[in-house]
């Protein structure tokens, strides 16, 4: 009986550090690491239900990549049918959780067949395999988790144990109610975004979801140099790449005359398009949370430069009717995630296609950056930029447009 309490009570607790994160890539993380946990796994990934098909989600392969290191597989953009062909497909569609002892030695007579594909891409080796349809309080299908390779205590592949296949599935349909939620906190930063794709033709869906993966994967790299605390490191990357997706946000408050002119910009209405920082700075000031705090230091301080001249500067009072443009910030006065998005910004948009530009090369982009270093650029976050480019290639590939 005490047994039986502390295994919930274990499962509770788990998934209330689930209920902490707000986007949905942070919270897929979160109970693929806490699934796997429990049930001793190598891997898994998590596929999430969109446009009636699985969407590939989240990977985890402790053999393959290191935890909280920088991984370009996370961002693999393929989707999957609900059917029974897949192991996937079928835990989808017939809403069972699917135990494979050998994945190579499934019965000839089952609809549903293991894909080879990865493993011999991978020099990985699949064995035993669980496969969860993750279902809220309402019976309602948001994803197909499926762990692989569970461990004994020597670190031998074994079939998942009857405890792991109660416990998981347990753990995993309460938590799936987060999946729901961060699912729906990304679609609200994307409908506030189609806002401002009203008023300015460059801030669309893929540029911020780029924008938002950049400032993520950078932080992290930025945060393991500094040996960051892992949770910690987990709460802030989760913050930036929703706050990041708002940074020009208060574009909305710019008239279309100047937002929408297709020629250069004079001096003076460019004066004007610098107060797009403070109309999405105004945005956050009634501040009710973490993201709230970030979506205002992004909004607000993303076009300051590392060494002094950028925009806005040090203003008293935000919400101040006679508010004016202050001196420019520098160096550590400028927050980290604003920093951070100052470099991912501009890389999107050097190398993405504007009204007024083709992209640029890579190389060209990449010296233009370099040599910006110091400049406008803090060179820590510089650094930890180029330290991830495979990953950074990844995220272009996964949101293009």
């Amino acid at each position: 009986m005490q047994l039986a309490r502390d295994t919930l009570a274990s499962i509770l607790r788990r998934i209330e550090e689930v209920n902490h994160f707000n986007d949905i890539d942070t919270i897929l993380d979160k109970i693929l690491y806490e699934a796997r946990q429990i049930s001793h796994a190598d891997a898994g990934s998590i596929f999430v239900i969109e446009d009636q098909s699985l969407r590939f989600g989240y990977v985890h392969n402790e053999t393959l990549f290191k935890e909280n290191e920088a991984n370009e597989e996370i961002y693999a953009n393929f989707s999957l049918p609900i059917d029974d062909h897949s192991l996937v497909g079928y835990a989808a569609s017939k809403g069972q959780t699917l135990v494979i002892d050998d994945a190579y030695r499934i019965p000839a007579d089952r609809p549903y067949m293991f894909n080879p594909d990865y493993d011999k891409k991978s020099g990985y080796t699949t064995r035993s395999i669980l496969t969860i349809p993750l279902k809220t309080f309402h019976d309602r299908l948001v994803g197909v988790m499926q762990l692989i390779n569970a461990k004994d205590e020597k670190g031998r592949i074994v079939p998942f144990s009857p405890e792991s296949r109660e416990l998981v599935p347990l753990f995993a349909n309460t938590a799936a109610v987060a999946i729901d939620r961060g699912v729906m906190n990304r679609e609200l930063i994307l409908r506030m975004v189609k806002m401002a794709e009203l008023r300015d033709v460059n801030e669309t869906g893929p540029h911020v979801q780029r924008v938002g993966a950049y400032a993520a994967e950078i932080y992290q790299q930025w945060a393991i140099g500094r040996r960051v605390e892992r949770q910690e490191m987990k709460r802030q990357k989760d913050l930036i790449r929703l706050a990041a997706m708002l940074h020009d946000v208060g574009k909305v408050g710019i008239p279309d005359k100047i937002l929408k002119k297709p020629g250069k910009l004079a001096a003076s209405e460019y004066d004007v398009i610098k107060w797009h920082t403070v109309y999405g700075g105004r945005l956050f000031a009634n501040q009710t949370s973490g993201l709230d705090r970030m979506s205002m230091e992004i909004a607000l301080n993303h076009h300051e430069r590392w060494s002094g001249g950028g925009y806005p500067g040090k203003i008293k009072n935000i919400m101040s009717p006679r508010v004016k443009m202050g001196i420019p910030k520098r160096f550590e006065e400028i927050p980290l995630s604003a920093r951070i998005v100052a470099l991912a910004d501009v890389f999107d948009a050097l190398s993405s296609t504007r009204s007024y530009k083709p992209p640029w090369t890579d190389e060209r982009v990449f010296e233009t950056i370099r040599s910006d270093s110091g400049r406008q650029f803090d060179p820590e976050v510089v650094a930890a930029f180029f330290q991830i480019i495979p990953v950074i290639k990844a995220i272009r590939e996964r949101f293009p447009g």
